[in-house]
């Protein structure tokens, strides 16, 4: 560990030396004068910030489950992992009405520099009792979006119906992964991107430079380097594409507020360890599943099964031969939801 931080130190110094410029530029916030128009539906948060939305399904009023999904690393409200991956059939039987949204510095939702787990989770919550869902409701993440519902099992449990964990990115340095089993995943992705989440960590103060310096390679996460995506995963994207247009809506304000700071809030020191928790749905109050698939280039299937074995009120669900893109898998999304909201044994 030593010799990373002094590695991380050395570039910092090559960047000074370089004389590049390691702040980030301001962001380009949508409705400003420079700014990109807004276009969505937008809500004003109690600190002033305004927050993006979209509403699906049936409407509200009709509604027998309401879920806020929360989309992951270079996505946005127009994310269609819900929206279109489920059939209108299923969507009326179940009488699902789902809200997705911009995470802060997103799309069109205002950036927060001081985005936690915490805060993230508390938006949510404002979020609801805005749009009037209820005492309760369901959460569903996706990849980064994972992350975003440990933080609201952790901080608004009381305000949760269930939740699902599609693919959750996880963070290495989460305290209760024993050593060896965190670095020997942490080994398996591309030296580029043990890189950039070792930047994150433990200098994040150089992430936006790491990722637009041109001397090393970068994040070839946010390259959408084939290379991070498992066979399945590339049949999947050539099928039904890999949402470059959700990428482009996604950093309109500019990459650092969304992309950047969600690598430093992901890889950074948090607030609290998601194995250390006690059951948030006790008595029957809820359920929270966990889906991965075994191949997942992206998030080592290990440390999830890790995570599952750790906690045993999580309802684990292990796809194999599937990767980080299993929710494009044909029922796969039906399949979250009826175990989710029904008790149905899923995929």
């Amino acid at each position: 560990m030593l010799a990373q931080i002094l590695a991380v130190l050395l570039i910092g110094l090559l960047a000074w030396a370089l004389n590049k410029s390691l702040r980030a530029p301001p962001p380009k916030i949508c409705g400003t004068p420079g700014g990109p128009p807004v276009t969505a539906t937008r809500m004003k948060l109690r600190d002033g910030r305004h927050l993006a939305y979209q509403e699906n399904g049936v409407p509200k009023e009709e509604a027998k489950h309401k879920i806020i999904f929360v989309h992951g690393f270079t996505s946005n409200r127009l994310d269609p992992m819900i929206v279109t991956n489920l059939s209108p059939e299923a969507v009326r039987e179940l009488g699902v009405y789902v809200v997705t949204f911009d995470r802060p510095g997103y799309g069109e939702s205002d950036p927060d520099p001081n985005r936690t787990p915490k805060s993230l989770a508390l938006d949510i919550e404002e979020l609801a009792d805005y749009l009037g869902l209820g005492s309760k409701f369901y959460v569903v993440g996706k990849s980064m979006g994972g992350q975003v519902v440990w933080g609201c099992l952790k901080y608004i449990p009381h305000r949760l119906a269930g939740a699902a964990l599609v693919a959750p990115v996880i963070n290495y340095w989460w305290p209760s992964f024993p050593a060896k089993l965190a670095n020997e995943a942490y080994k398996l992705q591309l030296p580029q991107d043990q890189w950039a989440l070792r930047i994150a960590h433990y200098a994040p103060w150089l992430t936006y430079w790491w990722n637009t310096q041109k001397l090393f390679p970068s994040s070839a996460v946010i390259a959408r380097r084939p290379e991070t995506l498992s066979r399945q995963d590339l049949e999947l994207v050539s099928r039904y594409g890999e949402g470059r247009y959700l990428k482009e809506v996604a950093t309109q304000q500019g990459a650092y507020e969304s992309l950047h700071r969600d690598m430093k809030i992901g890889f950074g020191k948090w607030e609290f360890d998601p194995m250390a928790m006690e059951n948030p749905l006790p008595n029957d109050e809820g359920k929270v599943h966990l889906w991965q698939g075994d191949e997942d280039k992206k998030v080592p299937v290990d440390l999830q099964r890790f995570i599952a074995k750790k906690l045993p009120w999580i309802q684990y669900h292990e796809l194999p031969g599937a990767g980080h893109a299993l929710h494009y898998v044909p029922g796969m999304i039906e399949g979250v939801l009826r175990a989710l909201l029904v008790g149905e044994e899923g995929k």
